[in-house]
Order: structure tokens, then sequence, then C-alpha cells
């Protein structure tokens, strides 16, 4: 069993910054890749960032060059810094990884952009 719990959210003017924090329970957590998704009103759940067990990355082009994704491996955590916000960034956020064929989800962070 894996729980993935997020923290980290808030309410932030446009342009400033939040990271957002997943911390995973279970011993699977160096050899899995992770993401994060985000949900906003009215609207389909997207993929936001990924990485991989080795590092590696990637965006959705809505974020990129303003968002970082990274990873813990001996915090069993996964990071989303997000800077240069903006009020389109407005949603639920949340960590998600996958073990066949399980999916697993967090419980999801509110973060909201005021212009």
């Amino acid at each position: 069993q894996v729980q993935l719990v997020e923290s980290g959210g808030g309410l932030v003017q446009a342009g400033g910054s939040l990271r957002l924090s997943c911390a995973a329970s279970g011993s699977i957590f160096s050899i899995n890749a992770m993401s994060w998704y985000r949900q906003a009103p009215g609207k389909q759940r997207e993929l936001v960032a990924a990485i991989t067990s080795g590092g590696s990355r990637n965006y959705a082009d809505s974020v990129k060059g303003r968002f970082t994704i990274s990873r813990d491996n001996a915090k069993n955590t996964v990071y989303l810094q997000m800077s240069s916000l903006k009020p389109e960034d407005t949603a639920v956020y949340y960590c998600y990884t996958r073990i066949p064929p399980y999916d697993y989800w967090g419980q999801g962070t509110q973060v909201t952009v005021s212009s």
C-alpha cells in the first residue's frame, strides 16, 4: 500500500512562488516515477510535471521555465517549485504514482493565484 500526502498549497498573488511537497510511504519511492497533476474547476485533470527514478524530468508546455520538479529519495518526497505564478495556475494539485496495476493519488492541495 502506498500513501501520498501533499502539502504547501495556499493563496498567492500573481508573480509569486510556492513549493508543494508530496511525502510518500513505502520503500518503493526511489524506484518509481512520480508526477504532479492539477485540476481546475470545470476542467479535466492534467499532467503538470513528472520525474523518473533517475531524475529525468518533463513538463507541460504551460509551466516550462516556471515550475521545477525534484525529488529527495532519502526523504521519500517529491517537490514542485512554482514560480511566476499566474491566475490560470489556480487548481487543486495532486501527487501521483503508478505501481501496476494500481494508480495512487494524494488527496490534493489547493493553489489559488490572485490577480
